[in-house]
């Protein structure tokens, strides 16, 4: 019987490109302003980040205190209408910046360099609907990254994350044998539920994506002690979410796969 990974499924911004994924916050916010004259904060826009763009909007609206100042605003709680048109508005500009942060995340390259030599498949799971990731797949292929398959928001009937769907599409696609030979890579908690959903080893990147919401320059620019304190905030939250392993970034995979491969050979399954 086989007892060694066949495949590793990753996120996009925040694990592979665009360091602190900021193409999808920023834009969050630019929505919402320009939808409906709303100011919704990066940090806020931050909050359900992993989950489908539509769903996202859903989730912030859901939110206690954003909600609370949607209802002061317009006398309602925010409805399936108002998502559509935020949705709608967020579209269009998602398309049209994703270019912009599509830069890999240092050792990205070097990473799945690795593990195609090592003979694993790459997959890739995203809360970007198809038509954003039709630009941004162009944009990261220019610059040497593209993966056996790419699974959207958007393209199942199922739904998105946090469900193990779109996960377990690239096992169907990749043909995987067994799914328990998978590692789930991700930056959000809700990419973390996803692999762990789907019965996947989930890793999980404290430093490189939206929970720590710093650009390139200010994670080469931060201390060490900044930099552990992020560390401490971000790492029980995605233990409690089912990560197996929670590293800084995606240059730092190859040594748990490592491990993965010793406790997979020993009979451990995720």
């Amino acid at each position: 019987m086989q007892h060694t990974l066949e495949a590793v499924i990753f996120d996009w911004a925040g694990t592979i490109v665009d360091f602190g994924s900021f193409a999808p916050t920023q834009i969050f916010v630019d929505a919402f302003a320009t939808a409906y004259d709303f100011t919704l904060s990066l940090e806020e826009a931050r909050g359900p980040m992993g989950l489908g763009k539509w769903q996202h909007i859903e989730a912030l609206g859901k939110d206690p205190v954003i909600g609370t100042r949607w209802q002061a605003q317009y006398g309602k709680p925010m409805s399936h209408d108002d998502i559509d048109h935020i949705y709608r508005t967020f579209i269009p500009l998602q398309v049209e910046r994703v270019g912009a942060h599509s830069d890999l995340i240092p050792g990205a390259q070097d990473t799945v360099t690795a593990l195609r030599e090592q003979g694993l498949k790459i997959g890739s799971t995203t809360g970007y609907p198809r038509q954003v990731m039709d630009r941004l797949v162009v944009e990261a292929a220019a610059k040497g990254y593209s993966p056996d398959c790419i699974v959207c928001a958007d393209d199942l009937s199922a739904g998105a994350r946090p469900g193990p769907w779109m996960a377990l599409q690239c096992v169907l696609e990749l043909k995987v044998g067994n799914v328990a030979h998978c590692v789930k890579v991700d930056d959000t908690l809700p990419g973390i539920y996803e692999g762990a959903s789907a019965g996947m080893w989930t890793v999980g990147l404290a430093l490189s994506g939206s929970p720590a919401g710093l650009t390139l320059a200010q994670y080469q620019a931060a201390t060490t002690e900044e930099l552990a304190a992020i560390r401490a905030k971000v790492t029980p939250e995605f233990k409690a979410a089912g990560a197996h392993y929670v590293i800084d970034s995606v240059a730092d995979l190859v040594p748990v796969l490592k491990d993965i491969e010793s406790r997979l050979a020993t009979g451990e399954r995720p």
